[in-house]
């Protein structure tokens, strides 16, 4: 929907354009404590959005506000905000405005200005994945699959689910008592006899005719009706089924009734959560706990518990839990749909109402649940407390680690650990991984592969030094972080190539270490090889420091070796004629149906590749070449 957004400037900037003051005006104004006075009585009694910038013009936070005078006003009015907010407050220079039509749309663009730009004093979740559904086809017999991204008109999505295990869990269950069918089309529709999961009763065979068309149809009908948590009425059909089929002295027919009726009793009975309201439910549970919080997200869908995810943002220094729910709620609804029904760990003002304009119907936000719901949010409290307790129990690992092996080196300072491997097939599609180890955590955002034309195939020094060069040559100018610890996953070898490189780029200070695989190629004897030994370190297989050098060696591989593979697949499916200059996408077509394919091709000679429409002598004479 295109939505138009006027900005309303406060005094300083120029009318309709929403940028900072012009420099010769600011310069003294952002060296100098900022004045709000003049500023604030400036801004409207309206619903709009406010980014507050630092010295350098560089953006300390975003927010929203139904009401823009009233909400930046209280940063510079109020005595007991909190030791953070003081500190963002302090760096304020400048301020700037953008007044919207309502909250909820002020709601969309401080969401996307968050997720564009990354604020400092902003809590930010990081949840890019789009959510997982259950989907049954429009076919004529339908097809139980797990699904993401936006479905056709004809086919049912159920969901979300919290996560891929607790989708392919239900498609389990469904197959165990409705028995429908999950294979792809092109599998169905060349079936000349059951597959195994008929065998073993997961499927009624509805490829081969072994189910009438109605019979399956009532059966997805059966299995829609459970998704939406109407159990109670499927039990009832089956039921009648079953004693219908039994007066009939249709008894194999009866006990297949039986057998799903007990397999969905057995369903029911596994469920902790029970609800005899069917209306989809978030219940989230926010916990702050030395500096570190925690937002579990429990999904309720149908009156039974699909399972939960447990978020972890940043920025949540000095915090309360009922900030980092409003962070959560702005963040995580913009991107995924609010379901009916929202059950919180805090009250959350005005949450309902941006929820529901959000949403386009109405959203029930829930602070002080009693009952039924309130015995879900003390469950997802728990898990809120489990996965901070894991949490914080694997960044003391993390540090231990850490530590061992600073000790193990000789060194005090390292926090920031890179890592480079080389794969290839025989020297084909080479390429180099860099990963990245900061904050005691792999950080995924910060790797990188670099493709690597090798003149000499297989040769890993030549791969090595041309990523090396490259990574580097840019770190050394300034343009990112240098590590504080560099390993090559390799032996002597390798690691002379990187000292030569980062030598010749002024980093020959940089600590560096080689990875060579030990004895048998053993995980626990690997042999650390530094520049300045003559022999290489071995530390024992239940060294905390080798076990953190092991983890990010093996991410480095894992990363190399995926890129290799996507890269040598996307070579071997691509065309040789596509490198062929002069041939494009028709004169390609035209060859390949004349000669029946590029074997074809390459038996043709010159003259039978000029005879073809579009093909000069001079071309065939080139085409003739390249493959030859």
């Amino acid at each position: 929907m295109k939505r138009r957004v006027t900005g309303v400037e406060p005094p300083g900037l120029e009318a309709g354009r929403d940028e900072p003051r012009e420099p010769d005006q600011t310069t003294d104004a952002r060296r100098d404590a900022f004045d709000p006075a003049p500023f604030l009585a400036g801004l409207p009694h309206l619903p709009g959005v406010y980014r507050m910038l630092g010295e350098a013009g560089e953006l300390l936070y975003v927010g929203k506000a139904r009401d823009l005078r009233k909400r930046v006003s209280s940063y510079f009015q109020k005595s007991d905000l909190s030791p953070r907010i003081q500190l963002m407050v302090a760096r304020v220079r400048d301020i700037q405005v953008t007044v919207t039509r309502s909250e909820s749309e002020a709601l969309l663009l401080e969401n996307n200005l968050i997720k564009a730009q990354a604020p400092r004093f902003n809590i930010l979740f990081r949840d890019d994945k789009s959510y997982p559904y259950l989907l049954l086809t429009g076919h004529a017999f339908p097809r139980l699959a797990y699904f993401r991204g936006a479905p056709d008109r004809r086919d049912r999505v159920f969901g979300p689910f919290p996560n891929a295990h607790a989708v392919r869990e239900s498609i389990q269950i469904l197959q165990k008592v409705f028995r429908l069918r999950t294979c792809e089309d092109t599998v169905f529709a060349h079936r000349a006899r059951p597959c195994l999961l008929h065998q073993i009763r997961r499927c009624s065979g509805p490829c081969v005719g072994l189910v009438e068309p109605a019979e399956y149809v009532r059966d997805v009908e059966d299995a829609a009706l459970f998704l939406a948590g109407k159990d109670g009425e499927v039990l009832a059909r089956l039921t009648a089924k079953m004693e219908r089929a039994a007066g009939e002295l249709r008894f194999e027919a009866a006990a297949g009734y039986r057998d799903q009726i007990q397999a969905l009793s057995r369903v029911r009975e596994k469920q902790f959560v029970e609800s005899r309201a069917a209306r989809d439910t978030d219940v989230i549970a926010a916990i702050v706990r030395g500096g570190v919080a925690c937002v579990y997200l429990m999904m309720i869908r149908g009156g039974r518990n699909l399972g939960g995810k447990a978020f972890f943002p940043s920025n949540a220094e000095q915090v309360d839990e009922g900030a980092v729910l409003e962070a959560f709620l702005t963040q995580h609804y913009a991107a995924h749909g609010a379901p009916a029904v929202l059950v919180l760990s805090a009250e959350v003002e005005g949450a309902a109402e941006w929820l529901t304009g959000q949403a386009g119907r109405r959203v029930l936000v829930v602070g002080r649940p009693i009952g039924e719901r309130r015995a879900w949010l003390r469950l997802a409290e728990s898990n809120a407390e489990q996965s901070l307790a894991a949490r914080e129990g694997q960044r003391a690992s993390q540090e231990q680690r850490l530590a061992a092996l600073n000790e193990a080196l000789g060194e005090t300072g390292i926090e920031r650990i890179e890592c480079l491997d080389v794969s290839h097939t025989q020297g084909e599609a080479t390429v180099v991984s860099c990963v990245v180890y900061d904050q005691g955590a792999m950080q995924n955002s910060e790797y990188r592969r670099y493709n690597v034309a090798n003149p000499t195939p297989g040769d890993d020094y030549y791969a090595l030094r041309e990523a090396l060069t490259r990574r580097y040559g840019k770190l050394a100018a300034g343009e990112g972080a240098l590590p504080d610890l560099l390993l090559i996953d390799g032996g002597r070898g390798q690691l002379n190539v990187a000292l030569d490189v980062l030598g010749e780029l002024g980093l020959g200070d940089l600590p560096m270490l080689g990875v060579a695989k030990g004895e048998a190629r053993k995980p626990g004897r690997e042999q650390l090889i530094l520049p300045d030994e003559a022999e290489p370190l071995r530390l024992p297989p239940d060294h905390p420091g080798l076990h953190l050098i092991q983890q990010v060696r093996d991410e480095a591989h894992r990363f190399a070796i995926t890129g290799h593979r996507a890269r040598r697949a996307k070579r071997r499916n691509r065309s040789t004629l596509e490198d062929i200059e002069g041939v494009g996408p028709k004169r390609r077509q035209r060859l390949l149906a004349t000669f029946g394919g590029l074997r074809g091709i390459q038996s043709a000679g010159v003259e039978e590749l000029a005879q073809v429409e579009g093909i000069s002598r001079e071309l065939a004479e080139r085409i003739y070449r390249e493959l030859h």
